[in-house]
């Protein structure tokens, strides 16, 4: 939906830059400590289908509690559930640098995936039930600026910090992350930031109930196929560059490329919102996907693989702002953490099966086949969004 230039906010207001920064902080903490994970565990001579594991899990909680989770943001606010989520993230952290070894990881994982889970859904709700119709794109614009800073810093810190000292020290710098996460949740002008909570329940309340509403359904699967473009780039990149012999710095770089492009686009995003309607934006970030990952297997050097990490970046991180914004406009009122909850557990269950499944593809048929196969199941989308953008 286009709305007038001037509506839109040229800063956010400081409540809200608040919980950006919170956002980033916490998003930094997840990026880093799992692009470490997969470079410990590889370190540690872990197969591929042993880093699928590892990577899915940390989706595996979030996959089963977003929607409970997206229930209590409603119920008892945001600050509370913040609070948790960001020392889960920090203790997460904290365990592989103290404790060695591959077995740590996996409840490292599940400890950091499921606190970040819960900010996440706070913060995404928060924005959206702040936001009025026309600032709802250009807020969560800003949002996910946050979360494109974070996922560039979040993998460059992870490999210069491995290469120059090692991979307790990496997870040990994204445990401060975690923290000072934590800290932004108890002060400042976050206090005074409040998300409407849910009135009486509806008849209805069930979350599968939404899954009954086909313009609901139509959002969710676009915005699974473009949230699996990118969380499989995070998980393969890494065993792509390390069979190619690429530095932990050179790997951290690519995919800083990758966060780069996304934070661009979305900086560009106002712009972009006012020219073209959500649908015809994520009908170019599907096309856009699909082409990225049919190039891939040809990239073995890493200035080519920067180069196509930044045009996914651009089509994968012009789609999240859109893809909220659709959803808060579709969602029922007083539903709308859940709805983003049901988002997030459908998000992070493709994050649970697509690392296991392309893991396995991966050690059996090679990296290619992972890249063609994605590239395929992106491509399943197109269909869908351009009718939708037609009849805009």
């Amino acid at each position: 939906m286009s709305v007038p230039a001037h509506k839109f906010p040229v800063f956010p207001s400081a409540p809200l830059l608040q919980l950006i920064v919170l956002s980033l902080s916490a998003h930094c903490a997840l990026a880093g400590a799992r692009i470490t994970t997969s470079l410990y565990a590889l370190s540690l001579h872990a197969s591929e289908f042993t880093v699928g594991t590892l990577i899915a899990l940390f989706a595996f909680f979030p996959m089963l509690l977003a929607v409970p989770a997206g229930r209590l943001v409603d119920r008892v606010g945001i600050r509370k559930p913040m609070l948790g989520g960001t020392l889960a993230v920090a203790a997460g952290c904290a365990m592989p640098a103290w404790l060695p070894g591959l077995p740590v990881l996996y409840v490292a994982a599940l400890l950091i995936g499921t606190g970040f889970m819960v900010v996440q859904v706070a913060s995404q709700h928060t924005v959206g039930a702040i936001s009025s119709e026309a600032q709802r794109t250009s807020n969560f614009s800003w949002l996910a600026l946050g979360f494109s800073i974070s996922g560039f810093c979040g993998p460059v810190i992870a490999g210069f910090v491995i290469d120059h000292a090692r991979h307790s020290a990496s997870f040990m710098t994204f445990m401060g992350f975690g923290i000072l996460a934590a800290l932004l949740t108890t002060g400042g002008a976050l206090r005074h930031m409040h998300a409407p909570k849910r009135a009486s329940r509806a008849p209805d309340t069930n979350a599968t109930a939404l899954l009954r509403d086909p313009e609901m359904v139509r959002i969710y699967f676009i915005g699974t196929l473009l949230s699996s473009a990118w969380d499989l780039f995070t998980f393969v990149v890494p065993i792509h560059g390390a069979h190619l012999g690429f530095a932990a710095s050179t790997i951290g770089l690519v995919l800083g490329c990758f966060a780069a492009a996304t934070f661009a686009v979305r900086l560009a995003m106002p712009w972009i919102a006012r020219r073209h309607g959500e649908w015809h934006v994520l009908t170019g970030a599907l096309l856009l996907s699909v082409l990225c990952y049919v190039v891939f297997p040809f990239t073995a050097r890493p200035a080519a693989l920067m180069f196509v990490a930044a045009i996914l970046g651009l089509a994968v991180g012009s789609s999240q702002p859109n893809m909220l914004a659709l959803l808060h406009m579709t969602a029922p009122p007083g539903r709308g953490a859940e709805a983003v909850g049901v988002r997030v557990t459908i998000g992070n269950a493709s994050q649970v099966v697509l690392p296991l499944a392309f893991g396995g593809a991966g050690a059996a048929l090679g990296l290619s086949a992972v890249f063609w196969g994605m590239g395929a199941l992106i491509g399943a989308g197109v269909p869908i969004a351009w009718r939708k953008a037609m009849r805009r």
